[in-house]
């Protein structure tokens, strides 16, 4: 990817003074246009874009991880509508620095006839006592509240003013997302890095988007400091190479392609150390893929599936794990995310193993592929109508809870009798549902 204007330098003095500032801030989109991401939001007729076209102010709860967009929309909104715009942190303002700010929204609704929108980051860090101070202002429309959250607002703000505010779920930005920041970063000639020149290579590229993990912010950091890092040549070029990236990040990138063949080499070994009950081998080539960049829920989907595929019924909590570590990974996301993944590969890894219901379904479909649809056997059919009913349609089922829970009967087609596809092993679990099976296969026997 090469970008050239060689003409004006990052430095020169005609854009100088818009280039001050990070160009992860002087980059921000202006409007929704530029806006990249959350497009379950910003589509068309989707909910901002609506209340931003239509001109209507309500208060909102921004929850979503850091870098994608959160301080930007409540931006957008205020341009858009025209409104007096007021941004503090929640870390370095108080009660008093509250008041201050409804004095001014008075006097902007007084004299210039402005609505107010005070936009509070971090608004978890506010006590209850700070969050009920804005409670009368944003009931009597003196202000309109738009709070940003990295934390589950449940659980953070109170329920007064959480039923003031609707919350807007922002999503973690994938690859593609950064990789279009990053694009117009570097093609913009008033804001961004547009008037040099600048050649930045593929690898180099993709390796800030998939080390950024979804934070523009962290990217466009990255960025700006690599091309800063890449010294000019005679023709005044900047080359960043992957070893600049791998500087400006100080990461250095990992052999694991997302889409190529390291991809499913590390995911199968990932596997078969947990199938062959190794858990540090196992953690070895997790934080192999979280380090390199891969999306956690993915390595959290191929838990899900093993625990069923080659745990099953030797330990059935193994299921119930694996899915509530991947909730708790959605929960709490990164950086902490990987420890509910770690305790989950390393129960997995030691867990009894049976594959004794995945390979029975293999079975099953074996014969469904090859016998086709058999007739069911008429005593298990439904018979919801008179003329089912004198068709034999259920006739001679009987009901197992008549008796006592458990009743011998068959229910297979008359030509699969002599099937047994589920075969437990003497694992775990198992075992114990191997001799239950047996007690009931030698009453069916009968």
């Amino acid at each position: 990817m090469t970008i050239k204007k060689p003409q004006r330098g990052l430095f020169d003095t005609k854009v100088n003074t818009i280039k001050k500032s990070p160009l992860a801030d002087r980059i921000r989109p202006l409007d929704l246009k530029e806006f990249v991401g959350q497009e379950h939001l910003v589509g068309p007729d989707k909910i901002l874009r609506r209340l931003v076209e239509n001109k209507e102010l309500v208060s909102l709860i921004f929850w979503g991880p850091p870098g994608v967009g959160k301080t930007t929309l409540a931006s957008i909104i205020a341009q858009a509508m025209d409104a007096h715009f007021v941004s503090f942190s929640a870390v370095l303002s108080g009660v008093k620095d509250i008041r201050v700010v409804i004095e001014e929204a008075k006097e902007q609704m007084k004299f210039y006839g402005k609505k107010t929108i005070l936009f509070v980051d971090e608004i978890h860090r506010f006590n209850k006592a700070q969050q009920d101070a804005f409670l009368h202002h944003v009931e009597d429309g003196t202000i309109t509240l738009i709070g940003a959250t990295t934390e589950n607002p449940s659980f953070e703000v109170n329920a007064p003013l959480l039923s003031r505010c609707k919350v807007l779920v922002l999503e973690q930005l994938t690859e593609e997302h950064l990789k279009a920041i990053m694009t117009n970063a570097l093609m913009d000639k008033e804001r961004g890095l547009g008037n040099m020149n600048i050649e930045m290579q593929n690898d180099a590229f993709d390796f800030i988007a998939r080390l950024a993990q979804g934070d523009a912010r962290v990217a466009l950091n990255a960025l700006e400091s690599a091309v800063m890092l890449a010294k000019p040549d005679q023709e005044d070029k900047r080359v960043v190479t992957i070893e600049i990236a791998q500087e400006s990040m100080q990461r250095k990138a990992l052999l694991y392609d997302k889409g190529g063949e390291e991809h499913y080499n590390v995911i199968s070994a990932f596997i078969k150390s947990m199938r062959g009950s190794d858990p540090d081998a196992a953690l070895y080539w997790l934080a192999r893929m979280l380090d390199a960049g891969e999306d956690p829920l993915f390595v959290a989907r191929r838990m899900i599936i093993f625990a069923s595929e080659d745990i099953g019924n030797a330990d059935p909590g193994a299921l119930r794990l694996a899915v509530a570590a991947k909730d708790a990974f959605h929960f709490v996301g990164m950086p902490e995310g990987w420890i509910p993944l770690a305790q989950c590969v390393t129960y997995l890894a030691l867990a009894p193993k049976s594959n004794a219901s995945y390979m029975a379904y293999l079975a099953a479909l074996k014969d469904v592929k090859e016998k086709g649809a058999l007739p069911v056997p008429f005593h298990v059919r439904n018979a919801p109508t008179s003329l089912m009913k004198d068709l034999g349609y259920g006739m001679g089922y009987k009901y197992p809870h008549s008796f006592g829970g458990y009743v011998e009967q068959f229910y297979l087609p008359d030509e699969l009798q002599d099937r047994e596809y589920y075969k437990p092993t003497d694992n775990g679990f198992d075992k114990v549902i191997k001799e239950r099976l047996a007690l009931y296969k030698k009453g069916r026997g009968k």
